[in-house]
């Protein structure tokens, strides 16, 4: 591929290590990057809340595609430019698949800032408790939804997407990143790469100048979209089985690897 004009990374199994920081090594490459002239763009299922905290004052400005490709944020500015939310009326048939695919399925919505969670939704992310509001139904509010979460305690996420996927068809986009018993799921066609593809339009750039880093599911329409989509070492195998390239896992530095190769001297 040409030299990339974006590097496209996940955070989560990818840039981050499994403490959930990025490493000096991985700072440094990100920095040699952007030295180079390519522009840092994080794509993640966090929302702008968590994207910020875990990339240092370094590595945290520029942009991030969130909630799986439903919110472009501006880390610098603290501002969503952009948001791609469920229509209510597709979010409410999405909801009633789930619960006859999965009686008892508990749900909750990612507004962009905060988190609507229903009584059967028991997840919580301890840093994000202040962003936790308790409500009877996901529909009572008039707020946005960014990205609707349903989460079950009796089946794993491979075991909910297979079964999900279907109950859904082309009404949503379904997808998991990760947390055990928990699907991510976004208004039809949004996605990371959807997403990215208008930034990377925007800038006049093509999807041969784009390299991308990803684990999960989640991952997968980026690093087909991209030149060169890299999995990770430690990647789910629907990743490995999507994609062609390959890197070292996120504890070993995966993605500074590649990028010292693209862009060192």
């Amino acid at each position: 591929m040409t030299l990339p004009r974006i590097v496209a990374t996940d955070l989560d199994g990818t840039l981050l290590t499994t403490a959930g920081t990025v490493s000096p090594r991985t700072s440094q490459a990100l920095r040699t990057a952007r030295a180079a002239g390519a522009e840092i763009v994080f794509v993640t299922a966090r929302p702008p809340r968590g994207v910020l905290r875990v990339v240092g004052e370094d590595d945290g400005s520029g942009i991030a595609i969130c909630s799986n490709g439903a919110i472009v944020y501006d880390l610098t500015t603290d501002e969503i430019t952009a948001s791609h939310p469920m229509d209510p009326e597709t979010a409410a048939k999405v909801a009633e698949a789930l619960a006859r695919t999965l009686p008892g399925v508990g749900l909750a919505v990612e507004t962009g800032r905060n988190v609507l969670a229903e009584a059967a939704y028991t997840r919580r992310v301890a840093r994000d408790l202040a962003f936790y509001h308790e409500v009877d139904s996901v529909f009572d509010s008039d707020q946005p939804i960014v990205k609707l979460l349903a989460m079950s305690s009796e089946h794993t996420a491979d075991e909910m997407y297979t079964v999900v996927s279907e109950a859904v068809g082309d009404l949503a986009e379904v997808t998991f990143s990760g947390v055990e018993g928990l699907l991510e799921i976004s208004a039809a066609g949004v996605t990371k790469a959807l997403t990215l593809d208008v930034l990377c339009r925007e800038r006049g750039i093509g999807p041969d100048e784009v390299v991308a880093f990803g684990d999960m599911p989640n991952d997968v329409a980026v690093l087909l979209y991209a030149g060169a989509g890299y999995a990770m070492a430690n990647a789910h195998p629907m990743v490995t089985a999507a994609t062609e390239h390959r890197t070292l896992s996120n504890d070993e530095d995966g993605v500074a690897v590649v990028l010292e190769r693209l862009f060192g001297p």
